[in-house]
């Protein structure tokens, strides 16, 4: 982890501007292509989820600024950005995960499945590990969306919220809408399209 130093960010202004709102926070919804990410999970017999979840969080890594946190008044770059998705139990209610990072798909499954049996055997809500080296993200597979609100504690949050969407077929391709929330004195519209290109990419490898 790192200190950006404000006084010489070149987005010292822009920082400044929305660190001052009462709601400095946008969202976005976003179509994403998940045919091939599909057929690759089907075929190699990996969880969906974990296959979309996997190539978000390397795009997420991937662009600085989804790394960057507000800590103390202060910027942080993150050297690693961690999964807290949330997990369903058998009696329709959830847990808060935290799943660690790893470039490899593989041992990205097994940290998943460690966190799933700690969930599904427990009543907790939070993880052991619970720090802002994470995005938060949910799956609602129940029904597509074209509009998702996140709720807000109402005191300053600068992590990344996400939720996917069921998957629906549209001209012979499987579409997964996304919802991009972030704060604005962090993350501008240009820093959302990077990571959208980066996790189709990801998605179609």
């Amino acid at each position: 982890m790192k200190e950006i130093n404000i006084e010489s960010w070149n987005r010292k202004r822009l920082y400044t501007h929305f660190r001052q709102l009462k709601d400095p926070y946008f969202g976005v919804v976003i179509p994403f292509d998940v045919t091939k990410a599909y057929k690759f999970s089907k075929a190699q017999n990996v969880s969906f989820f974990v296959k979309y979840l996997h190539d978000c969080m390397k795009a997420i890594n991937a662009v600085d600024n989804f790394r960057y946190r507000i800590i103390d008044d202060k910027v942080v770059d993150f050297d690693v950005i961690h999964a807290s998705a949330t997990i369903a139990r058998k009696d329709n209610t959830y847990g808060f995960s935290y799943i660690t990072f790893n470039e490899n798909l593989e041992q990205f499954v097994i940290n998943f499945n460690k966190e799933k049996e700690r969930i599904q055997n427990s009543d907790e809500l939070y993880p052991p590990v619970n720090g802002q080296d994470c995005i938060h993200c949910s799956a609602l597979p129940w029904f597509s969306f074209s509009g998702h609100k996140e709720p807000s504690s109402g005191q300053l949050e600068s992590i990344p919220e996400l939720a996917f969407s069921k998957v629906e077929e549209t001209n012979g391709k499987l579409i997964m809408n996304v919802s991009v929330h972030v704060n604005h004195a962090l993350i501008d519209g240009y820093h959302v399209g990077l990571f959208a290109e980066k996790f189709q990419n990801n998605l179609n490898t």
